[in-house]
């Protein structure tokens, strides 16, 4: 029997609301939007936030309110909660993010659970395998990239390909640039010259983003009127800025702090690196190629899967090659420079805009196989 439209319910899990998650959930909302889905979106902690329902998108927008004794070990508070909600709206589909809410899901709810995973090492623990396993018939495992997809699969390796997919994080290309804020603007807000080439990085202060390689590749290079921003902040910003003290460049590299809604000014920059350890994804690359300006990443992890351009990449931890790549880069003709923008929008709009990630997710084998038995295709 196919399924109406008001019964293709969709429930998506998170744990908090806390950065990045509402933007995360509101990407998933769109894999569904125009496709005759009802997506809810339902975070286990936090408490109730406007802005956060706005952003979340989709249809419906709950909070559950648990603090974090809550949601520890079973969770049965959780997934009873959880079982109402399921009583109530009859979801037959459940996306959840991370581990702790795909724990839930496969607890609470008798339906198929796609469970999106961020990071590294999620099933590395015997028994977060042993439950994936417990539940492998009607649980499906996606990456946020190929890098996070095949760290899942060396977990897991009894698991058959396709039920441990690449599902990657995706932007809404008009939305962004339409919201961003003009080059000169941006400088007055961030506080940075006019005249000076500027090398942009955004990111935690912390030895994940590894900042330190790319403070010491901008020590390597001749001034020429350049500057480095670092936009953050973390445990790691006085042993950096520490750093650039002793490599005689603390005039020359500006710690911005966090700034809100920092994606609006990326076009404050002349160019931006990534020099992350084994970065899952990296949504601030599409952000800095949605700007349109050139970008460069540690040749690693989901990044490389983002930078297409090998050329544009570095070895992790090599200041050395960084240093050249800057250098390039920094160098680089009008022409040039135009070429490798519109290069790099055009591999973002074929491979992470919206239009790419919903062809991406209905395209997956389990997915349609779950989409058919409901009688929703």
């Amino acid at each position: 029997m196919t399924m109406s439209a008001s019964q293709r319910r969709v429930l998506q899990l998170c744990h908090s609301h806390g950065a990045p998650f509402a933007d995360i959930t509101q990407q998933w909302a769109r894999l569904f939007a125009d496709t005759g889905w009802n997506v809810t979106t339902v975070y286990l902690t936090g408490n109730p936030d406007d802005e956060v329902m706005r952003a979340s998108g989709g249809d419906k927008v709950i909070f559950f309110g648990f603090d974090s004794r809550d949601v520890r070990g079973l969770k049965l508070r959780a997934v009873w909660k959880l079982r109402q909600l399921q009583r109530a709206n009859g979801f037959v589909l459940a996306v959840a993010h991370r581990f702790k809410p795909v724990y839930t899901c496969c607890l609470a709810l008798d339906v198929p659970v796609i469970g999106v995973h961020h990071a590294y090492g999620d099933y590395r623990r015997l028994g977060r395998r042993l439950f994936a396993s417990a539940f492998a018939s009607r649980l499906a495992l996606a990456g946020v990239s190929d890098a996070v997809r095949d760290d899942i699969r060396e977990c897991l390796p009894n698991w058959p390909a396709d039920r441990i997919l690449t599902q990657y994080n995706h932007i809404d290309l008009a939305k962004l640039q339409a919201d961003l804020v003009a080059r000169d603007e941006a400088r007055r807000v961030l506080g940075l010259p006019d005249a000076a080439y500027i090398f942009g990085n955004v990111g935690r202060l912390h030895p994940d983003k590894d900042q330190a390689t790319l403070i010491r590749a901008f020590a390597r290079l001749a001034p020429h009127g350049s500057l480095l921003a670092i936009a953050g902040r973390g445990g790691l910003e006085e042993s950096l800025k520490a750093l650039a003290r002793e490599l005689g460049i603390a005039e020359r590299v500006r710690f911005l702090g966090q700034t809100p809604s920092m994606s609006r000014y990326f076009r404050a920059f002349d160019s931006f690196v990534l020099s992350s350890d084994h970065e899952p994804f990296g949504m601030v690359l599409l952000e800095a190629m949605a700007a349109e300006i050139p970008v460069i990443a540690s040749d690693c992890g989901g990044a490389r899967e983002v930078v297409a351009a090998r050329e544009w990449r570095f070895p992790l931890g090599a200041a050395e090659v960084l240093a050249e790549r800057m250098h390039s880069v920094r160098e680089l003709g009008p022409g040039q420079r135009a070429d490798l923008t519109a290069a790099q929008l055009t591999h973002l709009q074929a491979h992470f805009s919206q239009a790419a990630a919903q062809r991406q997710f209905w395209a997956q084998p389990s997915v349609q196989a779950w989409a058919g038995r409901l009688g929703t295709t």
